[in-house]
């Protein structure tokens, strides 16, 4: 028979074991390595990080922040966000020469602090413990070292919103465990490379917005972890292939702003597939949408506008739990009726095709229908382009359903009787308007000729800043001096030039904090005076979101004047509305109707401001599409400030005068000074000529 005795004894050193384990007081983590300690304050200093991030007389795996320990050694340093000191900020560098000293690191963050510069070779001979590399947003340039391929147990590579250059290196399909590979929003060229194929662990590939060419490589199929795959905004072409469809797991694909052409693979959808996101948009995709699509029960978004896509819509059962799902499929050659397979969008955009018939109650209030063939819907394609897209079909078109019941001569007359006064009228304002021209044009040069300049209005070309005027530099951002200015630009080459503008040449420039910026330089010999000391004028009294920030100015040279900018990632919209997709071909490729519609609005909010809340009002003079200026996100910036208008009322002009204010010398009759008329109406003519082409 058991001892009980012995059984309380053991049951009580048991519980005081168990005490002992959860009570155990925690030995503080301390760095043992004097070679790391030392490592660490070089790191300190060549990257100017401050006291408050790393302070000087604490143990730094105690204390530093971003800094992690084990076993007295250093294996994470995460600085990302951190800020510089004023020292570090003048002469920013990708200074890291201390990192070869730990050992044991396992992970380096640095993302969104700023390291201009290039990856060094050594990073990937050096560093072979590390498992997490991110340096997204650090400004770094230069090629992707190929020696990254070393890192054998880096399983996280983040290189995305930096200024790479060059082909992607084949050596990174050597990361067998890699699990995440972000390359996204760089200057990458060349070919994705089928290497890639080979990482068996990838479950995220971003790719997307680089200048990345070619063909898609059917390696890529057999990433069957894979499920984020981003290789959209790149100038990539060819068929999409077949082999892809081996990507099981995958529940993103976006692979839009592309060049993609051909028929889409019927098996590259698998049933039942866990895609959530389809995205194909602006593309050259042709023939039928497999069907198979509109059964993917987990699908919350598929965008495939703007490609060439031409079906009928499956007539499925409805789903009664898409509440959220989205879709976008404007922009393509579909027909017919719309089907209760939409029942289950929660948004639709389908116009730009060329359905007919009546529209269902459950596409009512949350579809966009504009430009088909649709019955009782407003701004839909012409009875003759309807007609003939069936009929080359072999099909016949309804005729927008049956006619209405009042017909007959007495319609016919009514229609005559409202044509005729729509003409009426507008031909009535359009003498009227016509009239007014010449009255004004005659009072405004007798005013010129009897009083001088009309003061109703003084214009920044014609009437200058006077010489005592004081313009508050302070205000003006800051004040850089011509060797900085050489420096970024390289000695303003040619290489640099962006374009001859009216005012002065503009360049590109790099400052040495890493910051691009736009550099106009203003040659006196050649260009008034008065037209920079108006523009400085101009940001002395005025400041918006939607005006072009000045940076700062330059004044030190006697003909020479430069004006600093912050640069716009998407340049103007001139050169941004269409894009070039492939240079071999010279195809263009327009921007989406989201982003049009924001650079209206943005251009209307910028001449708003201009119009309206400024004190006394500024006409522009200067509207056109190579002076709206986009950043990286497409939101707009006004610029070309040189030759702003101020209006100013002296009691005698009446509201007619002031909207058709008329030009008063030849230089403002162009294209470059515009009237008053044409800025109001400028929203209406920008949409018709430039964002509806």
């Amino acid at each position: 028979m058991v001892d009980q005795r012995n059984i309380g004894v053991a049951l009580v050193l048991f519980y005081l074991l168990l005490l002992s384990l959860l009570f155990k007081p925690t030995v503080e983590q301390r760095l043992s390595s004097s070679i790391e300690f030392t490592a660490l304050f070089e790191l300190r200093s060549s990257l100017g990080l401050k006291s408050r991030d790393w302070p000087r007389k604490v143990d730094p795996c105690s204390s530093w922040n971003g800094i992690r320990c084990e076993n007295g050694s250093v294996f994470e340093i995460n600085i990302s966000g951190f800020r510089r000191t004023t020292v570090g900020r003048q002469n920013p560098r990708f200074a890291v020469d201390s990192l070869v000293n730990f050992t044991r690191l396992v992970s380096f963050n640095a993302s969104k602090f700023l390291l201009p510069g290039s990856i060094p070779d050594w990073f990937g001979r050096r560093l072979l413990t590390l498992q997490v590399l991110d340096l997204r947003s650090c400004n770094i340039t230069g090629v992707i070292p190929s020696s990254i391929g070393n890192l054998s147990n880096l399983s996280i590579l983040y290189l995305s919103d930096n200024r790479l250059t060059g082909a992607i290196p084949s050596s990174l399909g050597r990361l067998l465990s890699l699990s995440v590979l972000d390359l996204s929003n760089n200057l990458l060229t060349g070919s994705i490379p089928p290497g890639i194929g080979a990482l068996s662990q990838l479950q995220i590939l971003n790719l997307s917005s680089n200048s990345l060419r070619f063909s898609i490589p059917a390696q890529l199929g057999d990433l069957d972890s894979l499920v984020d795959l981003d290789l959209s905004s790149n100038s990539l072409s060819g068929l999409v292939p077949e082999d892809l469809s081996g990507l099981r797991n995958l529940q993103r694909m976006v692979l839009g702003n592309n060049g993609l052409t051909g028929l889409l693979p019927v098996n590259l959808f698998r049933s039942p597939s866990l895609l959530q996101v389809i995205v194909l948009r602006n593309n050259s995709f042709t023939g039928e949408l497999p069907e198979v699509i509109w059964s993917i029960s987990g699908l919350n978004l598929l965008d495939i506008s703007q490609n060439n896509f031409t079906t009928e819509l499956p007539n499925f059962a409805s789903y009664d739990n898409a509440t959220a799902a989205v879709l976008d499929i404007s922009g393509n050659k579909f027909y017919g009726s719309l089907t209760t397979v939409l029942r289950r969008f929660s948004s639709m955009n389908l116009s730009e095709n060329y359905f007919e018939g009546s529209v269902p109650d459950f596409v009512l209030g949350n579809a966009s229908l504009g430009t088909n063939c649709l019955q009782n819907v407003s701004n839909q394609r012409t009875l003759t382009d309807c007609v003939s897209f069936y009929g080359e079909r072999g099909l016949s078109f309804d005729n927008f359903g049956p006619p209405p019941p009042e017909s007959g001569k007495s319609n016919s007359n009514r229609n005559r009787i409202i044509l005729a006064a729509v003409l009426g009228g507008a031909g009535f304002i359009m003498l009227l308007t016509l009239f007014l021209l010449l009255v004004l044009r005659v009072r405004t040069r007798r005013r010129v000729s009897h009083r001088g300049i009309d003061v109703g209005q003084v214009c920044a070309e014609t009437t200058p800043p006077s010489p005592g005027l004081a313009i508050n530099f302070s205000s003006l951002g800051d004040l850089f001096t011509y060797q900085q200015l050489l420096q970024a630009t390289g000695n303003f080459t040619e290489a640099n030039l962006i374009k001859h503008g009216h005012s002065g040449d503009l360049f590109k420039g790099i400052l040495e904090s890493g910051l691009p910026v736009v550099i106009k330089r203003v040659d006196l010999q050649s260009i008034k005076k008065e037209v920079y000391l108006s523009e400085l004028d101009f940001f002395n009294r005025f400041t918006h979101t939607r005006l072009v920030p000045l940076l700062g100015h330059c004044l030190e040279k006697e003909n020479e004047k430069f004006l600093v900018y912050k640069y716009m990632p998407n340049g103007d919209l001139l050169s941004s509305l269409y894009r070039k997709i492939n240079s071999e071909t010279d195809g263009l490729q327009s921007l989406d109707w989201i982003t049009r519609l924001k650079i209206a609005i943005g251009a209307a909010e910028g001449l708003s401001y201009l119009h309206h809340e400024c004190t006394p009002p500024i006409v522009h003079r200067d509207v056109r599409a190579s002076s709206i200026l986009l950043d990286d996100k497409f939101e707009v910036r006004l610029g070309s400030l040189s030759k702003f208008c101020l209006q100013e009322d002296d009691g005698r002009q009446n509201g007619i005068t002031r909207l058709l204010q008329l030009p008063r010398s030849s230089s403002e009759r162009g294209s470059s000074g515009p009237m008053c008329l044409f800025h109001l109406l400028y929203g209406r003519m920008y949409r018709n000529q430039h964002l509806l082409p």
